[in-house]
């Protein structure tokens, strides 16, 4: 999983027709100390995250055992909001 930010929206008003009503967000990794890198991700959103929300993103054959996704052409989705993390 990675973790990171949702730093924008993509908007697709033409796509497949499995991904329609999904809502597709930009995530840009961070590290523990929440500092931007320089991966990101379009990820689809199952959890109704919003801008500058850190978030945890699943990828690849992952991506598609959400509800929303399931076998649909996803290679991403954000599956938690995080509320807080402990680092010892």
């Amino acid at each position: 999983m990675l973790l990171g930010k949702v730093i924008g929206t993509v908007w697709a008003t033409r796509k497949d027709d499995q991904m329609v009503g999904m809502k597709l967000q930009i995530v840009r990794e961070v590290d523990l100390d929440y500092r931007e890198q320089k991966r990101f991700v379009v990820a689809v959103d199952s959890v109704g995250a919003g801008v500058g929300e850190i978030v945890l993103v699943a990828q690849g054959s992952s991506a598609r055992q959400t509800d929303l996704t399931r076998n649909k052409p996803v290679d991403a989705v954000i599956a938690a909001i995080v509320d807080k993390l402990d680092v010892a």
